[in-house]
């Protein structure tokens, strides 16, 4: 027994284990249909076996990926894109990408790589992009790494702390490059011309923790870059050193990011901007200035035309005594941005010196309207016609429109992102102002202190319930993002081209409301709560050209009701016949329920249906009286039931020999013993329950005539309902029972079970028949 468990136990491993190797890690990787392949954050300790040949792209970064043999990739010979970033690799064999002919793109960034290898990116001619930062390599190795990467146009090479070295051989073959990132943080050595070589760069990254090597890199490249940015470095001991240079200066754009600068060093950044007197654009992104403005800049330093500034910070701002010395930088400036960094005020005198200043961007400021009118006071920014405000302090429209009064050229305007809940009714613009920016600001109507000059009018993400506003050069409206029910009247907006009226409360629209748009070009209106309504699905299924003007089609349009096709598209939505021809289904219904009812009649009528109905009721009305009355209410002998065509022998015979008796019998007959104004059937139930007997005449007559026009029929009911001997049949004349009618069953019945008294031919047994009457009666 011992060894067979433990060879059950030695199998199941075996095909435990087998099963482990022949899909090692398939499932590690996620990869769709196109042969892209997703196994990021798997915690990989290998490159997984078993990818698929056709993969076309493989994201295997943040993993625990140690090693890369030759044999992991051979067969991805389609793969494109390779990234083995944020892992562990601190080995990679000769010839593992030798397979990767159609790589273009790899990212080896932020592994454990000391040393790099030429032999590596050899096969890789069709490579554009290639990350090695964050390896802990010191240099670029002895041989050019890179000399067979003709296709290379994005390059990331260096680290923080461990790189300390750019060799003159570093970037050798390479001619032309898009972007050129280098992390030279710790750079402690620079070879002369290591980044001459390169003809063409377009954009330069360089991150540098001090500034020591940063003049003579600026004298390779300034004649070969476009955009140098420098990044996480402290400028305060940068000493600016005039050099000759016999070539065209190229740089267009100067970046500064995470940037700490000094008065001093401000200044040696102004003597760099003067000696590159080509440099259009400066931009100055999460940096410090740990100055208080005291610096000497010559009269009209530079070209600048363009200054952006992003989340400055000035810790000594408040000991600022001056302005002055920034206006030579800011002279010529046409464009100016600066976001989020506190701006209070601009002064007066600082504003009438930006004469050629076109563009100003103040987002994220806190200006307030009364320090906003100093910054615009008169002859301020004679030339500006673009003004962003957005997201300030400001809270008054009407106040607003008033300080700008003096920019007499502006004509766009942006305070979106402030409060002006409410605005007044009247409001004074810049008589050439075309457009205005309104959106986010909480109002929730519309007045006139719109200015009707506007071509361009952008109030989305309000609470606006309705759009009222006569707007006759309107040419652009924005107004998504509201609690609209309709579309605005297009008589209000003659020459709109553009309306974008997503996201608001809009439930239909109609092909009658747009073509009264007879200029509109563009319209979105997704997003909206639609009523799949049988008019608006014909309308917008059935026109072809809708797609050309609603730019959101199909997409955006989505059924909110009916509730059984709420989410679905509107371009899908199909309605049954009965909600899309209610009238007719109607009408139909109703037909029918005629018809019906004309055919119910027409059986009721053929088969004695209503004399059913009645005696129904008649029979129901009865049960709720007493079965008996007692014997001292008991008026009558006999209650006769006959037909008005044998009255002659009822009123002439029967009461001559019953009444003239001696003892007489007292009768009770219709004609002359019923209530008058009292229900038939009251009468007819009274009579009998105060008659001692029922005396039924029956014949030819009896049976033709209805029963005697049914209210004498309903005794029928009460005598045989209860089963007694009150019920005294008389037979006129001979009557076949097939003759008498089917609903008259218990009549039949009782003629096959009980006796009944014959009115004989032969004048000589009339005496006996009297006879037999009397007794029955007595009875």
């Amino acid at each position: 027994m011992m060894p067979h468990a433990l060879w059950t136990v030695w199998v199941l491993g075996a095909i435990i284990s087998l099963t482990k190797e022949g899909v090692p890690e398939q499932s590690s990787l996620t990869c769709d249909h196109t042969g892209v392949c997703d196994g990021h954050s798997r915690s990989l300790n290998s490159i997984p076996s078993g990818i698929p040949a056709t993969v076309k792209s493989l994201d295997l970064s943040h993993n625990k990926i140690a090693y890369v043999s030759n044999s992991d990739l051979r067969l991805c010979v389609s793969l494109q894109a390779l990234s083995l970033g944020s892992n562990q690799i601190n080995t990679i064999e000769e010839e593992s990408f030798d397979s990767l002919g159609s790589l273009k793109h790899l990212n080896l960034s932020y592994n454990h790589l000391t040393n790099l290898s030429p032999s590596w990116f050899r096969p890789l001619a069709s490579l554009k992009f290639l990350n090695l930062l964050g390896n802990p390599y010191k240099t670029l190795g002895k041989t050019p790494l890179f000399s067979h990467l003709t296709n290379l146009r994005i390059l990331k090479v260096g680290s923080k702390y461990a790189f300390t070295e750019i060799q003159d051989k570093d970037f050798a073959g390479l001619t032309f490059l898009e972007e050129l990132e280098i992390d030279a943080s710790g750079l402690q050595r620079y070879g002369p011309k290591s980044l001459k070589s390169m003809q063409n760069i377009s954009h330069l990254i360089l991150h540098m923790r001090q500034p020591a090597f940063l003049l003579e890199i600026f004298v390779d490249v300034v004649s070969s870059l476009g955009h140098l940015e420098l990044r996480d470095t402290y400028l305060n001991t940068f000493h600016f050193s005039k050099v000759f240079i016999n070539e065209t200066k190229t740089i267009k754009k100067l970046a500064f990011k995470n940037v700490k600068i000094t008065d001093k060093s401000f200044s040696e950044v102004m003597k760099l901007l003067d000696y590159v007197s080509g440099t259009s654009e400066v931009e100055f992104d999460d940096c410090t200035y740990n100055g208080v403005g005291f610096f000497n800049i010559i009269e009209d330093i530079s070209n600048v035309e363009t200054l952006t500034v992003r989340r400055l910070m000035i810790p000594h701002f408040y000991s600022f005594y001056d302005l002055s010395n920034f206006y030579p930088f800011v002279g010529r400036v046409k464009r100016i941005t600066i976001e989020n960094s506190k701006v209070f005020l601009v002064p007066c005198s600082l504003s009438r010196h930006l004469k050629s200043l076109e563009y100003l961007d103040l987002t994220g400021n806190i200006l307030v309207e009364n320090l906003l009118k100093n910054s615009a006071c008169e002859h301020a920014w004679p030339s500006l016609h673009t003004l962003i405000l957005r997201q300030n302090h400001l809270k008054s429209l009407e106040e607003t429109g008033r300080i700008l009064l003096t920019l007499k050229n502006l004509t766009n305007l942006d305070i979106s992102k402030n409060n002006f809940h409410p605005i007044s009714k009247t409001c004074q613009w810049p008589e050439k102002m075309k457009y205005l920016n309104l959106s986010s600001t909480r109002i929730d109507s519309l007045t006139e202190c719109i200015p009707q000059t506007l071509e361009i009018l952008d109030i989305s993400n309000n609470n606006l319930n309705s759009f009222s506003l006569i707007m006759p050069q309107l040419k652009e409206l924005y107004i998504s993002r509201n609690k609209l029910k309709t579309l605005p009247d297009a008589s209000s907006l003659p020459f709109l081209l553009v309306m974008r009226i997503s996201r608001n409360t809009i439930t239909t629209f109609s092909k009658e409301q747009l073509d009264s748009f007879q200029k509109l070009k563009t319209l979105e209106a997704g997003g909206n709560n639609f009523i799949c309504s049988c008019e608006f699905l014909s309308f917008t299924q059935n026109q072809q050209a809708l797609s050309q003007i609603l730019i959101d089609w199909p997409e955006n349009y989505l059924c909110d009701s009916p509730s059984h096709v709420r989410g679905q598209r509107v371009q899908d939505t199909r309605l049954s016949v009965s909600e899309c021809h209610k009238v007719a289904l109607v009408s139909a219904v109703c037909c029918v329920l005629f018809l019906l009812i004309l055919l119910t009649g027409v059986l009721c009528r053929h088969f004695h249906g209503l004399w059913y109905l009645k005696m129904m009721w008649a029979w129901l009305q009865a049960k709720r009286k007493p079965k008996r009355a007692p014997q001292r209410d008991i008026c009558y002998d006999a209650f006769v039931s006959y037909s008005e065509l044998d009255s002659h022998w009822v009123e002439n015979l029967m009461v001559q020999e019953l009444e003239h008796f001696d003892p007489p019998f007292k009768l009770c007959l219709h004609k002359r013993d019923f209530v008058p104004g009292k229900w038939i059937i009251d009468n007819i139930i009274d009579s009998i329950e105060k008659s001692h007997k029922t005396i039924f005449v029956l014949s030819e007559n009896f049976v033709k005539s209805e029963w005697c026009k049914y209210e004498l029929d309903f005794s029928h009911f009460r005598l045989f309902d209860e089963n007694n001997d009150a019920a005294i049949l008389v037979l006129l004349e001979p009557i076949e029972k097939r003759a008498i009618p089917q609903r008259f069953c218990k009549l039949r019945k009782i003629m096959n079970t009980r006796t009944y008294l014959e009115w004989p031919a032969d004048e000589t047994q009339h005496e006996g028949f009297w006879l037999n009457l009397r007794t029955a009666i007595k009875s």
